[in-house]
């Protein structure tokens, strides 16, 4: 990967860039990003917060860039995904540029599907395709195929279709491309599993609860994790954690990951969301984690 001559030739130590967005009233708040930044400079290294989109920012000038919370990239993908670009030309970018772009659109779940791994089933209607044949059997869940944080996210109830539509329309008006599946009934007894690994490894998992309500407009702000609280995976939700990230067709090593999953009708795990780009670690719930996430970006900055 080609690198530019001020990061060669500089002298000083191991500089690292946990990267993340500006604040703004439509994202979160990373707060597991400065307790972050101190157990990274606990290892030697130099750890700085900065802002994707900072134009003064000399990506050249950092051994290892690690994208944490770049929160606003989903609406903003048109910028973001030439800045993977021109940060990976000029450092290294965690994870690496390919990854990103294969996890940035959704219809990843139909690849994994492909590959055996058990995803929810969803079908993918881009601009320009009538929302013919919309469930109605069952509930479902319309959102876009680029998306985060349940933005544009609404659930439906079976044959309710007219606001789905509307739903689905807006998204078209946009440029997005729309996703529906089935509402999986286990998020409102079991909840979801967001399992993380780091450096290749499992490092903890959380459970939260459901997002979506009938109550909750689709262009409503939800809350992203209720109810989150730390988890002890079972064997098949580790099985099916790993098996989704070994199916993952870009051969990069990923530095981080996250593996969403809830429960299908008979109780196995089906990934919901693989998360490669910003997910939250939660790493406020699991503080001893946080000397392991930083041990292995300071190594990898020094590779």
């Amino acid at each position: 990967m080609p690198r530019s001559t001020s990061r060669t030739s500089r002298t000083s130590g191991t500089r690292i860039a946990l990267v993340t967005s500006a604040p703004r009233p439509d994202t979160s708040t990373d707060r597991d990003l400065p307790f972050l930044r101190d157990a990274v400079a606990a290892t030697g290294a130099e750890a700085v917060v900065v802002h994707w989109d900072d134009p003064a920012v000399d990506w050249a000038s950092h051994d290892l860039a690690v994208i944490r919370s770049t929160w606003d990239y989903t609406w903003r993908t048109e910028e973001f995904l030439p800045w993977v670009d021109r940060c990976a030309a000029a450092t290294t970018l965690a994870n690496p540029p390919a990854v990103v772009r294969w996890n940035s659109d959704k219809r990843y779940l139909g690849e994994l599907s492909a590959r055996g791994v058990p995803a929810v089933a969803t079908r993918y209607l881009p601009p320009g395709t009538e929302p013919d044949g919309l469930p109605d059997g069952h509930e479902y869940v319309v959102k876009p195929a680029a998306g985060a944080g349940a933005r544009y996210a609404g659930r439906y109830r079976a044959g309710s279709h007219g606001a789905a539509r509307a739903h689905i329309a807006r998204m078209h008006a946009e440029g997005l491309t729309a996703m529906v599946q089935p509402y999986m009934p286990a998020i409102d007894t079991s909840g979801e599993r967001a399992l993380v690994f780091v450096g290749g490894r499992f490092l903890h998992a959380v459970a939260k609860n459901a997002v979506l309500s009938h109550a909750t407009a689709w262009d409503e702000r939800k809350v992203a994790h209720p109810g989150v609280r730390p988890w002890t995976p079972t064997a098949a939700e580790l099985a099916t954690a790993e098996a989704a990230l070994a199916a993952v067709p870009v051969r990069s090593e990923l530095l981080y990951a996250r593996v969403d999953l809830v429960d299908d009708e008979d109780g196995t795990p089906c990934v919901m969301e693989l998360e490669l780009i910003e997910p939250n670690l939660f790493l406020a719930l699991h503080p001893a984690s946080l000397p392991v996430v930083a041990d292995v970006i300071a190594s990898a900055a020094r590779r």
